[in-house]
C-alpha cells in the first residue's frame, strides 16, 4: 500500500507538468497572436481596393483561424477535452489574462 501513494503523486505532478506545458504553450500561441495582429497593421500590403475596415476584419478572421488552429493542435498534443480548455478560456477572461 505504501508504494501505490508515492505513485498516485507522481500521477498528480506529471498532470501538473503537462498542465504547465499547456499553459506556457497556450501563452505562447496568445504572444504569436498579438505579434500577427500588431505585424498587419503595421504593413499594410493588403490590395488598396479594400477599406481598411475590411483589412481589418479580414485579418482578424485569419488570426482567429490561426489561434484556433494552434489551440487544436496543443489539445491534440495534451489529449485534453475541449470543456476543460473552455473553463481555462473562461476563467482566463474572467481573471483579465486575455480580452
Amino acid at each position: 500500500m505504501k508504494y501505490q501513494k508515492p505513485h498516485k503523486a507522481m500521477d498528480e505532478r506529471e498532470k501538473l507538468r503537462k498542465f504547465r506545458e499547456l499553459d506556457d504553450a497556450f501563452a505562447e500561441a496568445l504572444r504569436e497572436l498579438e505579434g500577427i495582429t500588431s505585424k498587419s497593421s503595421a504593413s499594410p500590403k493588403i490590395e488598396e481596393t479594400k477599406s481598411s475596415e475590411e483589412r481589418r476584419l479580414e485579418q482578424e478572421r485569419e488570426n482567429q483561424l490561426a489561434f484556433e488552429r494552434r489551440l487544436k493542435a496543443l489539445m491534440q498534443e495534451y489529449a485534453l477535452p475541449e470543456e476543460s480548455v473552455t473553463t481555462l478560456m473562461r476563467t482566463l477572461v474572467e481573471l483579465g489574462k486575455i480580452a
